[in-house]
């Protein structure tokens, strides 16, 4: 059958991206987290921000597609792909139904060195790719509760449900706040 656990997982994610991206998100208590533990990808330089989600510690890579001189490919800025940490940490490419209706992103470059992301489940609240003014690097940008976060992780608490229907608990971003410096956490309850 074409549906697999995996398939569950998007919809999940298809449901939170259609939940997580509204424009007056609201932060909720911190109980309730998953009762796996979940790693850290480590190792890969150009990572953006890595999205992890019950119900296997398996993390999906946003990274900067870069050429050999360090410039960003302008026809595809972000590759996306799986740390599957339960094959051995294996890298595997997502698949037709996870890059086209959940996981995968739409990219549009606005300007020098600028992109706005979308999710493709989710198009309505745009993500921005651009060189911070301070170190000159790529990070990844979103506003969430009137804060412009530099995301480097998006959590997807899952909780039962069914294939079609997931349960989804809430959703984290966590980075840093623009405009005070400082580590963020925003969950949004769903």
């Amino acid at each position: 059958m074409i549906f697999t656990k995996i398939s569950r997982s998007c919809l999940a994610v298809f449901i939170f991206l259609c939940t997580f991206l509204t424009v007056n998100a609201q932060t909720a208590d911190r109980s309730n987290p998953s009762p796996l533990k979940f790693p850290t990808p480590k190792g890969i330089k150009n990572q953006m921000f890595y999205l992890q989600r019950d119900p296997n510690t398996n993390t999906i890579i946003y990274e900067l597609n870069v050429n050999a001189n360090g410039e960003v490919n302008r026809a595809e800025p972000m590759l996306v792909y799986w740390l599957r940490y339960d094959d051995n940490g294996e890298k595997k490419d997502l698949n037709y139904i996870q890059r086209k209706f959940a996981y995968g992103i739409q990219t549009k470059e606005i300007g020098k060195d600028q992109y706005e992301i979308r999710f493709v489940s989710h198009k309505k609240i745009p993500m921005y790719l651009m060189p911070s003014k301070e170190d000159q690097k790529f990070h990844v940008y979103v506003t969430v509760n009137n804060k412009r976060i530099e995301l480097s992780k998006i959590f997807v608490r899952i909780e039962g449900g069914s294939f079609w229907l997931p349960n989804v608990k809430y959703v984290e971003l966590t980075g840093i706040n623009t405009a005070t410096n400082t580590p963020v956490v925003e969950r949004i309850k769903v």
